[in-house]
Parts: structure tokens; C-alpha cells; sequence
């Protein structure tokens, strides 16, 4: 598990990727880190997914 700062990080860096666009895939945290949950967090409140009809 990582410390608070990474998690911050984590979670900052997702929401940056968001904003630029980037694809979700490109998370570069393992499936099974903590990390990786807290980067898609911050990229999901900058890239909410888009409703489709």
C-alpha cells in the first residue's frame, strides 16, 4: 500500500492525464495497487464517462 503522498500523487496524476485526454489504459499503476484505484479516481472526475442513448 502506499503512503498518503503517493496517493495524492496518484490521484493528481489521473486527473492530469484526464485532462489531456489521455486513454485510461495508460495508468501506470499494476491491476492489484492501491495506486492504480486512486489514479483512475482523479481521472474520472476530470473525464466522466459520456452517456450514450
Amino acid at each position: 500500500m502506499g503512503t498518503r503522498e503517493d496517493i495524492v500523487r496518484a490521484v493528481t496524476d489521473g486527473a492530469a492525464a484526464g485532462r489531456r485526454g489521455d486513454d485510461v489504459r495508460t495508468c501506470p499503476y499494476p491491476r492489484d495497487s492501491l495506486l492504480r484505484t486512486a489514479w483512475i479516481k482523479g481521472y474520472a472526475k476530470e473525464r466522466p464517462a459520456t452517456a450514450t442513448r
